[in-house]
């Protein structure tokens, strides 16, 4: 076989470039159009791959349409030509100096000869001098991506002279338009199935995390909890002996190492109760209004020692865990209770709507409100805001929050017409 020799490039003023101008060339337009070209066809990861049978379907349709004996996919890299499926002939490869449809892909339209030979641009290609093949017709349109970027052919050709029909060129056109639509669906085939793997890698490694996480929550509620409950109760037994009770001292120290045990005791509840949410979530169907009444029989040392108004209109059914579901509303329906205006008794409203994506429920109270600019800091662990002596540690919003979020939906707090505070989630349809 004889090797083909390049002639020396020159610039557009006719010099010739020296050996080390060509060692590192300049970036052209040419240069940015092949880098664009290669990074398209790595993305869609076909070459050196057994023909498609989509494609070669699509290229035999081709050749049935215009009446001719071959027809191919020609896809170009920096430096081959690659047919990638093929009719009529066997897929193969060749230079870029030898293709005829590297020149095609710069062009801006379809290109359609009837006689190769009376066309400048190929005339001397040795696919048509006979070198190679003695083509006489070729038709070609080009394989442009969604932005733009010419990654090849879609060709047909005969010895013979022969004429397309407007349209037969349109069905090879469209055929190219086809065929990129095929390299596409590839494509976001590939990429979706790779989000699912890393998406499902990902969940696996969060189950693994909550699990750990569960275990500690245990481990801590082992290993403190029950020295903690044995201090509260040596604690009652002081305060219980005569000399202790008898002594006004004496029982006011008592009294206030129970308070502080009682509280350390609900903090270390809640940071557990923190600490287990966004494990595995239960998926059931949740009447949140038979939850919401449940809440209220909870509460109602607090609704009855404020005199306090707690009206729960009708809420649907919703999607998720139960449990944790019913946590949100405790919380949301205690602080409505709990931040009131002096004097006032507290006027508490439940209710739902459609949302944007979902269920909206809203707890809506004439309380004290979130200072302006406060509210979203509200739901970080440990933030407390506006009455300060009212009872509470700062963890019960941020463990609302990591329910809701775990469900897939959203948490927030807005000021009430008229004074108050609305605070409201979202649960996605398909919450749990």
């Amino acid at each position: 076989m004889i090797a083909r020799m390049s002639a020396p490039k020159r610039h557009q003023s006719g010099m010739m470039t020296s050996a080390m101008e060509s060692l590192s060339p300049p970036l052209t337009d040419a240069t940015a159009a092949d880098a664009a070209r290669a990074a398209a066809l790595d993305e869609y990861d076909v070459l050196g791959r057994p023909p498609e049978p989509e494609l070669e379907a699509l290229v035999e349709l081709a050749a049935l349409v215009c009446g001719v004996p071959t027809a191919v996919i020609n896809l170009i890299d920096e430096t081959h030509q690659h047919q990638v499926a093929a009719f009529g002939i066997g897929p193969s490869i060749c230079t870029r100096d030898d293709s005829m449809c590297d020149v095609t892909i710069q062009q801006q339209s379809p290109v359609v000869l009837a006689d190769a030979r009376l066309d400048p641009r190929f005339a001397q290609n040795p696919f048509v001098t006979g070198v190679i093949a003695s083509l006489r017709f070729y038709a070609s349109s080009q394989l442009r991506t969604p932005a733009g970027i010419t990654i090849g052919t879609l060709c047909v050709f005969d010895e013979e002279e022969r004429h397309l029909t407007p349209a037969q060129a349109g069905a090879v056109d469209a055929l190219a338009r086809q065929i990129v639509d095929i390299l596409e669906l590839r494509r976001r085939t590939a990429l979706l199935e790779q989000s699912l793997e890393e998406l499902t890698l990902a969940r696996a490694e969060l189950n693994r995390s909550n699990d750990q996480l569960a275990a500690f929550a245990g481990q801590v509620s082992h290993d403190l909890r029950n020295p903690l409950t044995a201090v509260m109760g040596y604690v009652q037994e002081l305060a219980d002996l005569p000399s202790v009770a008898e002594d006004p001292e004496g029982s006011w120290l008592a009294e206030r190492a129970g308070q502080s045990a009682a509280r350390m005791y609900a903090q270390m509840t809640e940071l557990l109760d923190y600490g287990h949410v966004g494990g595995r979530l239960g998926s059931e169907e949740v009447d949140l209004g038979r939850v919401a009444y449940l809440v209220r029989d909870d509460l109602g040392d607090l609704v009855r020692a404020g005199g306090a108004d707690l009206v729960i209109h009708t809420l649907p059914v919703v999607r998720g865990d139960e449990n944790q579901l019913r946590s949100v509303l405790q919380n949301l329906i205690s602080n409505a209770l709990k931040f009131t205006l002096p004097g006032v008794p507290a006027r508490v409203t439940v209710s739902a709507r459609r949302g944007a994506s979902g269920t909206r429920v809203e707890v809506a109270d004439r309380g004290v409100g979130v200072p302006v600019g406060q509210a979203a800091g509200v739901f970080t662990l440990f933030e407390r805001t506006g009455q300060v002596d009212v009872e509470g540690h700062g963890i019960g919003l941020a463990t609302c929050r990591r329910v809701v979020e775990a469900h897939g939906g959203r948490i927030g707090l807005e000021s009430r017409d008229g004074g108050g505070t609305v605070a409201w989630f979202e649960l996605p349809d398909n919450a749990g």
